[in-house]
């Protein structure tokens, strides 16, 4: 009897799903496209590598900043509760989030789909979720991979990653360096969990039961801010700024003043979300809270005091950023005040 002969469809690989997929992300991605810029862009999905055309943005002395990132063991919920419509969502918002920190647009983003096994259904849902983070934070889905790996991955399991680019002009880049003295810091309200900590609440979930509020909360989007931030960095109203994921509040305002200054939290003052008062249930400390999740300060702004009404009225009402302390001079980098309100 003759040997069935060695295919890569017999190793694992199916090049005909994958090709179905790429058909499908070039259909729907072309949402992502503004009109002035579709033309130029259409056709992007499928090629060795993408291109974005930025002198028609008319940005004087641009500078590009480029951010990557993944979701974590979020994903690990998603295939648990078989839930995949937001995750891309989150990944967007996990590099997106980063940009703005620096005063940068998104332009154009590329998402990385590594799995055991393309199941079409399911990369859809992921996929959708890229493409409406794309639509929120304004930027265009011009190209990415999706790899088929089994024996790497199981058939079930799979892995995102995420990169956009975005611009700035020179004269608009957000610096620590901008920060003075007596500087207030403000906090814009998390979503909930966004993508951090997920190893963490994974271990706790092993001896928690799961109830409605939990399956909603778990899988809640990562906010994104590149609207409103977007607007203070155009009218001048911001400093410097820090989007708070992993390091939670503690470890990612630090990084968003100079040397020379301390940052001032009064815990106190910090809405505590009801996710994050379930998980405090579960006998984590204060400071492991604060080092490892949000707490339900999902990004923070430093300004002047005398701008700080003005900054406020570019937020809706829910959305609407709160005073939780200062910048100071002192040879300590934080200081924190008073304790959080769980």
């Amino acid at each position: 009897m003759k040997k069935t002969k060695n295919s890569y469809k017999k190793s694992g690989v199916n090049i005909e799903t994958a090709d179905k997929f790429t058909k499908y992300i070039q259909k729907y991605s072309q949402q992502t496209f503004k009109k002035k810029l579709s033309k130029f862009n259409k056709g992007n999905i499928g090629k060795f590598a993408s291109l974005f055309d930025i002198k028609q943005l008319k940005i004087k002395d641009p500078v590009l900043v480029a951010s990557t990132d993944g979701v974590g063991t979020k994903l690990e919920i998603a295939n648990k509760f078989n839930k995949f419509d937001t995750i891309g969502i989150d990944l967007v918002a996990m590099c997106v989030n980063d940009l703005i920190v620096q005063g940068a647009k998104p332009l154009f983003f590329l998402d990385y789909i590594a799995t055991g096994k393309i199941k079409l259904t399911k990369m859809k849902k992921i996929i959708k979720g890229i493409i409406s983070g794309c639509k929120i934070s304004d930027c265009v889905l011009v190209g990415g991979e999706t790899a088929e790996m089994p024996g790497t991955y199981d058939k079930d399991k799979f892995d995102l990653a995420g990169f956009s680019v975005g611009i700035v002009s020179k004269k608009k880049v957000i610096t620590k360096n901008k920060v003075k003295n007596k500087n207030i810091i403000l906090a814009i309200p998390s979503s909930g969990l966004h993508s951090n900590g997920f190893s963490l609440v994974r271990k706790i979930l092993k001896n928690s039961k799961i109830d409605s509020f939990l399956k909603k909360e778990l899988l809640k989007p990562t906010k994104i801010y590149t609207r409103e931030v977007l607007n203070l960095v155009e009218k001048n109203l911001i400093n410097s700024s820090a989007n708070i994921t992993g390091g939670g509040i503690i470890e990612n305002i630090t990084r968003s003043i100079p040397n020379n200054l301390t940052i001032n939290i009064d815990l106190s003052k910090i809405r505590v979300l009801k996710i994050f008062k379930w998980l405090k249930s579960k006998n984590i400390s204060d400071m492991e809270m604060l080092r490892t999740f949000n707490c339900g300060v999902g990004f923070c702004l430093i300004t002047d005091k005398k701008k700080v009404s003005k900054l406020k009225k570019c937020f809706n009402k829910n959305l609407q950023p709160y005073e939780i302390g200062f910048i100071s001079k002192s040879s300590k980098k934080i200081n924190l005040l008073k304790k959080i309100r769980w």
